[in-house]
């Protein structure tokens, strides 16, 4: 029996704040309980997903919470394989306290070592074949699993002009844009990236922003949907945050931060149009570091100035962390925009 079926739903939908006139929110209690539902309901229909089978999916984020969630509800026991620049003392804890397996790999170089994940994630299916890999990068379902987003703001909000949202493993993003789009054929998508980010061209390197950003490029990121880019530094994106809770009572995390950066700059350059911005992450996780002004102060460079408009690029390149910069991407394929550079 599916206990979690209605338990968890709250959870997966989304408080709808007005940000401006013309910019609307979708802010999330726990985004990933969308695609990870779908991921897990598909597999044990079509039978891919065995009974007390184990679970196993490599993660930065909030996917690695929905699953554990999720599995524990179900009685799936669940390793879940990260990074040891990624993962927080307590973050871990709480995933434990949900019986999960937390294997942290050394990341030297502070870029995440997904390769490195990666390999420990495929040797472990090696040895446990019946094992099931829910795949959140490469995963139809992840993608497919935002039809219930978008049957959401279509509903609350109507026409919608343009999209923005963070690009992580590509789902959210290009999921929702890719359903909306079929509505609205007109709609504009924007996304949100961070330096050092390989996902939009740049070169792979340390990211002090989370949730967002990718040292692989995974299956579910369509860049031909995408019509503009904008990389966003930790700092523009914690400042972002801040302000979110200040002024509007939305307490979320940087990732959101960088998201309702992008937007509301968008919104403010097109007046008689309709935003729509994902955030995916609540700022619980976060409060002894970004919300805590003894951890910022540690900061090198913080406080800095808060950048009111992003800085236009001709040639695809990494910036500072107190940088935000933005590239015209045009729905082209990634091969095609990085043969023009």
């Amino acid at each position: 029996m599916k206990l979690d079926a209605d338990y968890f739903r709250a959870l997966e939908t989304p408080r709808l704040a007005r940000l401006a006139p013309n910019l609307v929110a979708a802010a999330f209690p726990l985004m990933k309980l969308m695609p990870a539902r779908f991921i897990l309901d598909r597999a044990e229909a079509s039978g891919e997903l065995k009974p007390g089978a184990h679970i196993v999916e490599t993660t930065s984020g909030t996917f690695g919470m929905a699953v554990a969630l999720l599995a524990a509800a179900r009685s799936y026991p669940l390793t879940l394989v990260t990074a040891s620049s990624l993962i927080d003392r307590k973050y871990q804890a709480r995933l434990e306290r949900l019986d999960a397996t937390v294997v942290a790999i050394d990341d030297p170089l502070g870029d995440g070592n997904q390769t490195g994940r990666l390999k420990f994630l495929n040797n472990t299916l090696k040895e446990n074949p019946e094992s099931f890999w829910t795949r959140q990068y490469d995963s139809a379902g992840n993608w497919l699993a935002y039809a219930n987003l978008v049957d959401i703001l279509v509903r609350n909000v109507g026409q919608i002009d343009f999209l923005v949202g963070c690009v992580g493993t590509g789902g959210s993003l290009c999921g929702t844009g890719t359903f909306l789009r079929q509505i609205f054929p007109d709609l504009k998508i924007f996304a949100v990236d961070t330096h050092r980010s390989m996902l939009f061209g740049q070169p792979v390197g340390k990211r002090m922003l989370r949730g967002l950003g990718n040292s692989v490029l995974p299956g579910n990121v369509r860049h031909e949907l995408v019509d503009e880019i904008h990389w966003v530094g930790a700092y523009p994106a914690y400042q972002s945050a801040h302000a979110l809770f200040r002024d509007e009572g939305v307490f979320m995390g940087p990732t959101s931060g960088a998201a309702a950066l992008v937007a509301k700059w968008v919104a403010s350059k097109h007046d008689g149009a309709t935003v729509a911005v994902i955030m995916p992450d609540e700022g619980h996780r976060h409060a002894d570091t970004i919300y805590n002004e003894a951890w910022l102060a540690d900061l090198p460079g913080w406080p800095c100035k808060h950048p009111t408009e992003p800085e236009t690029l001709s040639r695809i390149r990494p910036a500072k962390e107190s940088d935000w910069t933005h590239f015209p991407w045009a729905r082209r394929r990634l091969d095609d925009v990085l043969l023009s550079q």
